[in-house]
């Protein structure tokens, strides 16, 4: 146990973790340069980026029921790189379905999203994503006092089940629904643990 607390809590442990929540993009970039996305390389770009939003979601729900289970308090610091890269991949999701499929026309990107129910709760997932991530610094845990932070934080919950509902909903097109319901399991997993403990713990954090 001292030796896996020792590497959580080493200097290199963040900047590993920064390298690895990167590496996706990287590989993204070299499969477009090299041509191996497909026959659609613009959808599977937009749809892979997506994919690692959706799990830097429920890696970042994931850390504390990790923390607690494994009596590794040191996990917790992994906490806000990783929510921070799920917005950073929703930013580029959204970003390349502008750009690579409306060309970055706003009037036929809003358009785009009044019209179609699913990009609404994908843009919904995003805006409730952005407060988040501008307040995930310190000196804002400090203006806005820490129960206010930690309420304002719990939208996280909300906007994973929209992006699954964003998900499912694109899915539902091609009737594709095994992947959606890993996320779907998975989510419910850790939203039930939440559940569960605010039930045996009323009180108790559950970030």
């Amino acid at each position: 146990m001292a030796a896996k607390k020792s590497a959580l809590s080493g200097r290199a442990a963040k900047p590993f973790l920064f390298l690895l929540c990167l590496s996706p993009l990287v590989w993204l970039i070299w499969a477009a340069a090299a041509d191996h996305l497909g026959a659609n390389p613009a959808e599977a770009l937009i749809r892979s980026l997506g994919d690692w939003t959706l799990r830097g979601l429920c890696l970042t729900m994931a850390i504390t029921p990790l923390r607690i289970i494994s009596s590794q308090p040191a996990l917790a610091r992994f906490r806000r790189m990783l929510g921070l890269f799920s917005f950073f991949y929703a930013s580029l999701h959204l970003l390349a379905y502008g750009w690579l499929d409306m060309g970055l026309e706003l009037g036929d990107i809003a358009h785009d999203i009044a019209k179609r129910p699913f990009i609404l709760m994908g843009f919904t997932a995003w805006l409730l994503m952005l407060p988040l991530a501008l307040t995930s610094f310190n000196r804002a845990i400090k203006a806005l006092g820490a129960r206010r932070w930690q309420a304002l934080h719990k939208a996280i919950y909300l906007l994973s089940l929209i992006g699954l509902a964003h998900f499912f909903w694109m899915r539902a097109g091609k009737n594709n629904f095994a992947e959606p319901a890993i996320y779907a399991g998975v989510l419910a997993l850790l939203l039930g643990w939440r559940g569960w403990r605010g039930w045996r713990q009323p009180g108790a954090p559950g970030r």
